[in-house]
C-alpha cells in the first residue's frame, strides 16, 4: 500500500513531483497560500491542493497521512537577504508544519528550506526547530544537500530535515550522491546547463513547447544574481525566486549567454519534465520555479526514506 502525503507550502509541487516520481507514495492533499501556485498545482497533480493560509486551515481539514512534507517560506532565512532575523514573521510558519505534524502523527515528515537555515543565529534556529520536533517523538536528522550531486544541472544547496516517528524504530539514511564534479568511484559527472538545453529549440523558432516565452530584460555581467555569465560546461548557478528588495529580474542568463532562459528552460534546469504545465502568467511561473524544490534532489530523498520506511515496526494504527 502506498504512502499517503500531506504537502504543505507545496508551491509549484516540485518536492511532491519528486515523491511522485520515487512511486510508493500517494499526494492526497496540498496546501499553498498562493493564487498562481495552486492552478499550477491543480494542473499538474488534480483538485487535491487547497488555496489557502495554512494559518486558517484547521488540523482536522487537513487528511490523515503517512508522510508530511514542508517547503516552508525560506526567504527569511535565505543568505540573499543580509537582513535576515531569528524574529522574521516567515521564520516561524514552520511552526503550523510542527502543529500538523503533532495532530496528524504521521510515519514521517520532510522539510527543505535554504542552507541559510544552517547558519541563523549561529545554528540556534536550526537546534531549535529539530528540537521541537524531537518532543513529538521524532528521530530527526538534516543534512545540506547539492541538486548537482543528483543530477540537477545546477548548483543548488539546501537543507532536508527529515524525522522519523521513534516507535517504528526506523533508521533514516540521506541519499548518496550520484553525481560529482570530479567523477570517481562510479559517480556520473555533473550535468551542465549546456546539456540539458541541448534539445530545447529557440523560443524565438517555431515549437510546440508550452511556458516558452522568456524575459526580454537587458542582459549584464556584473556578478550579481541574475547577471552572471553562464558557462555552459557547467551546471547553472543556483536559480532563485527573486533577487534584492526590491523584486529585481534573476533569470539566468542562457548558456548562450545572448538572452535569459525561457521559463521552461529554467524549469529544465530546475529537472521538472517538458510538459509540466505552469498555468500562470510568465513573471508568477519564473517565481514559482525559484520557489521550488528540484524534483531530482527531492525522488532522491523520497526514495531514501520509503527504503527506511520499508523497515518500520508495525505499531497500531499503522498500515
Amino acid at each position: 500500500m502506498k504512502h499517503k502525503v500531506v504537502s504543505l507550502f507545496a508551491g509549484a509541487g516540485g518536492l511532491d513531483l519528486g515523491f511522485s516520481m520515487a512511486g510508493g507514495y500517494d499526494l492526497v492533499w496540498a496546501n499553498d497560500s498562493d493564487p498562481d501556485a495552486v492552478s499550477t498545482y491543480r494542473a499538474n497533480f488534480g483538485n487535491h491542493a487547497v488555496l489557502g493560509d495554512i494559518r486558517e486551515i484547521p488540523s482536522e481539514e487537513i487528511p490523515g497521512c503517512d508522510v508530511v512534507l514542508g517547503g516552508f517560506p525560506c526567504q527569511g532565512f535565505s543568505l540573499a537577504n543580509t537582513g535576515r532575523r531569528a524574529d522574521d514573521a516567515r521564520n516561524v510558519l514552520y511552526m503550523e508544519m510542527l502543529r500538523v505534524v503533532a495532530s496528524k502523527r504521521p510515519k514521517a515528515f520532510v522539510a527543505e528550506n535554504v542552507k541559510g537555515l544552517v547558519l541563523m543565529d549561529k545554528g540556534e534556529v536550526l537546534r531549535r526547530i529539530v528540537a521541537d520536533f524531537e518532543e513529538l517523538g521524532y528521530d530527526v536528522k538534516w543534512k545540506v544537500l547539492n541538486a548537482a550531486d543528483f543530477g540537477v544541472p545546477q548548483r543548488r544547496e539546501r537543507v532536508f530535515i527529515v524525522g522519523v516517528r521513534q516507535d517504528l524504530e526506523v533508521d533514516f539514511d540521506f541519499p548518496s550522491p550520484t553525481h560529482g564534479r570530479r567523477p570517481d568511484s562510479g559517480k556520473l559527472p555533473w550535468v551542465s546547463v549546456g546539456h540539458a538545453l541541448r534539445d530545447i529549440p529557440d523560443p524565438d523558432s517555431q515549437h510546440d513547447l508550452t511556458n516558452h516565452t522568456y524575459s526580454k530584460y537587458k542582459l549584464r555581467f556584473n556578478g550579481y544574481i541574475g547577471h552572471r555569465a553562464i558557462d555552459p560546461d557547467l551546471p547553472a548557478p543556483t536559480v532563485t525566486g527573486r533577487g534584492d528588495n526590491k523584486g529585481g529580474v534573476v533569470v539566468l542568463h542562457h548558456p548562450s549567454n545572448e538572452r535569459r532562459m525561457s521559463v521552461r528552460e529554467l524549469a529544465v534546469v530546475q529537472s521538472f519534465p517538458v510538459n509540466f504545465d505552469f498555468d500562470c502568467n510568465q513573471s508568477a511561473a519564473y517565481r514559482l520555479i525559484g520557489n521550488a524544490v528540484a524534483p531530482s534532489m527531492g525522488r532522491a530523498v523520497a526514495e531514501s526514506l520509503q527504503h527506511a520506511l520499508k523497515t518500520a515496526k508495525v505499531t497500531t494504527g499503522d498500515d
